[in-house]
């Protein structure tokens, strides 16, 4: 696997800083048509870890071929996955990406740039992603900047939030790259509302497991300050029929998230 770590010739003797190794962690389940172009965009890290759910296409030896290291687990769900692939990484600075994600160039000579400067005292590193859908990228609304905690230290950060929609909690102060990571979203409309039913679902099961509950306010109120906020506040409508599209189904999901809460709590009293 190519790295920037390995040999003299960008340590010391070049009179630079070594650079910080680094190991990138990716969660897979059927992901032959995306995990080659994500992997290879990260192919100056020291160490690629994918953590894959018994895939039944090619992801795994896709990923073997490119250099990743594989590790077949079953699926705790989106938190405990990405946090075993972290704590399973090597060096403590690790990049964590989804198998439809993949680092712009920019953004990796941003990462490669970092790891040649002496440590400072951030603990991590976000960074904006922007999402391809219905082919054009989304520059507005809830989907852009959408900034992202990727890059950090293992030591001082970890996933928390939900099963679903989690997040890396940091302990310390945080930096930004200006650079994207580029995201493709979904490979249809069927795709995409299949996904957010299913995270709806989920969110609305493991919300009521924790003692949430939702009243007719939130089922009614919360879906438009999504949309409001999307389409107008965030300027979704400059992105054309995509915002508007974008805004509209998001705001369905969160009706159908704290509808589903709202019924959990009438049925189990």
């Amino acid at each position: 696997m190519n790295t920037v770590a390995s040999g003299p010739a960008s340590g010391t003797a070049s009179g630079r800083s070594p650079a910080r190794p680094l190991t990138a962690c990716i969660i897979t389940l059927n992901e032959e048509a995306q995990i080659a172009d994500c992997l290879r965009s990260l192919d100056f890290c020291d160490e690629i870890i994918v953590v894959d759910s018994h895939s039944t296409d090619r992801t795994r030896e896709i990923a073997a071929s490119l250099g990743a290291r594989v590790i077949e687990r079953d699926w705790p769900g989106y938190r405990s996955q990405k946090q075993f692939a972290v704590d399973a990484a090597t060096h403590d600075w690790v990049l964590s990406l989804d198998a439809d994600e993949r680092l712009s160039p920019e953004l990796a000579a941003d990462i490669r740039r970092l790891r040649e400067t002496p440590p400072g005292r951030e603990v991590g590193y976000r960074m904006p992603r922007m999402t391809r859908y219905f082919g054009e990228w989304i520059r507005h609304g809830d989907w852009y900047p959408d900034r992202l905690l990727r890059l950090f230290d293992r030591r001082r950060c970890k996933f928390g939030g939900h099963e679903v929609h989690e997040k890396v909690e940091a302990d310390g102060p945080l930096g930004e790259l200006p650079h994207p990571i580029l995201h493709d979203s979904y490979e249809s409309l069927d795709d995409q509302l299949a996904k957010l039913q299913r995270y709806a679902r989920l969110m609305a099961e493991s919300q009521h497991a924790r003692g949430r509950r939702a009243g007719l306010i939130e089922v009614f109120g919360n879906p438009f300050w999504r949309f409001f906020r999307a389409y107008v506040l965030r300027a979704g409508f400059l992105d054309g029929w995509r915002g508007l599209v974008i805004a509209l189904i998001e705001a369905n999901y969160v009706r159908q998230k704290y509808l589903r809460l709202w019924i959990l709590g009438k049925l189990k009293r």
